[in-house]
Order: C-alpha cells, then structure tokens, then sequence
C-alpha cells in the first residue's frame, strides 16, 4: 500500500545541510498497525507528516497504493490525502467553536454529498463511539480522553483507508489510553492500516512491527510478537 524510496528530506544550515530523515526505504502493506519509535528530534513525527501529505519538502519516491505522490500536483496530493488519510494528533486538533457533531462534519464537507447522507454518517459514527450523549457539547466541555475519542471518531468518519497517530494517548491518563488503542486495535482488525507514532512500548505491542529511527535513518524494523492476523481486505 505505501512505498517510500530514498526518502530524504534536510535544510539548509550556516553548518551545511541537516538531514531529518535520510535514505528511508519502507513498505507497510495494507491491513498492518505499524509504530514508529525514536528519541525525540529523531524525525518520527515528520516521516508521519510526509505520509500524510501534510509536508510536501522532501525527495525521493513515495507511492501510495500505486500512485507516485513524489510527481503529483499539490492540488492532487490533497485530493489523494482526502481520499486515504485520517489523522489523529496528540493535542485532539478539535475545532473549539464547533460542537462534537459539527466536529466530525467537517471532512465529510469537503466531499460531494447530500446533507441527509452526511448526517446519516455522522450519527451512525456517534453512536459506533458511544458519544451521541455529547454531540451537541463544545471541546472545552469535554475530558481529555473524550476529546481524543471525538478526535479518533472525526479522524475515521469518511472511511480512510489509513489512520495515521502521533502519540495519539500522549495526554491521557492509562486506562483512557488503553480504551484509545483498543479502539486502535478495533479499527484495524475492521481493515484500516494504522500508523502510530509513540514512546510507548506498551502502544507498540499493539501492532504487527515496530520501526525504529535514529538521527533520521530507520535503525531497525522488527515483528512486535503480536499475533493477531494481518487483515487486507
């Protein structure tokens, strides 16, 4: 599903050139839950930027369920980001003056649908979340852990094949965490490829593999031990 080829990206410093991520070279099949570990500053949450098409600076090749992301158009790149991607942040990134419901339609107003239909999603994504109870709260009248579930609920509400998590149970205390990525878990066992940046070994047993980078170069990519199939529908 996703191939990263050479992958670099780097700025211009008085030092010379600073490289972020160098000659990164992945495959992550669909249906995988993938983490992504590394000090910090060691280029975690930008290779997720990368993926996600939320930074387009970089070269080498990216291919994207066979489409080269690496030669489109900005205008195309978002269109494929709507298409496949939903991000989950560790701040919830929830918009303050919408309310839950308002929230979660937000992507599906960026896609060409009758009102009725997005209404139909967005109530039957409420109740899939069990939140119908806080639809018509504002963020600030929420917990923490609420707040991410309304996050993850808006994250998936338009089917993205992939879900992408930067330390997405950063926040929370340990049980809303556990609810967060048994959720995680839920979604990819349903055929979503999950993509989680943590610090958490305890999140990265939740996957199939772990990828760990260093100073901008992966340093190892191993199983997790998890056994849980691989779903690729």
């Amino acid at each position: 599903m996703i191939q990263l080829r050479n992958l670099e990206k780097s700025f211009d410093t008085a030092a010379g050139k600073f490289y972020v991520l160098r000659r990164v070279n992945l495959d992550i099949k669909q249906g995988e839950f993938v983490t992504i570990m590394g000090p910090s500053g060691a280029g975690k949450s930008t290779l997720l930027s990368i993926l996600g098409m939320l930074d387009a600076a970089w070269s080498g090749e990216f291919y994207l369920n066979g489409e080269a992301v690496h030669a489109l158009k900005p205008k195309h790149r978002i269109e494929l980001n709507k298409k496949y991607i939903g991000f989950v942040f560790q701040s919830y990134h929830l918009l303050d003056d919408l309310t839950v419901y308002e929230n979660l339609d937000v992507p599906l107003s960026y896609r060409n649908m009758k009102s009725s239909e997005r209404a139909s999603i967005v109530c039957d994504t409420l109740d899939r979340f069990q939140i119908v109870g806080k639809k018509d709260l504002f963020p600030n009248q929420l917990s923490g852990g609420q707040q991410q579930l309304v996050a993850v609920a808006r994250a998936v509400v338009a089917s993205p094949k992939i879900i992408l998590a930067d330390e997405p149970t950063g926040n929370l205390h340990s049980a809303q965490a556990k609810e967060i990525m048994e959720l995680f878990v839920r979604l990819n066992e349903e055929g979503t490829t999950i993509i989680q940046v943590t610090h958490s070994e305890v999140n990265a047993g939740y996957g199939h593999r772990t990828i760990y980078i260093r100073d901008g170069w992966i340093e190892k990519d191993e199983p997790t031990g998890n056994k849980r199939e691989l779903v690729a529908p």
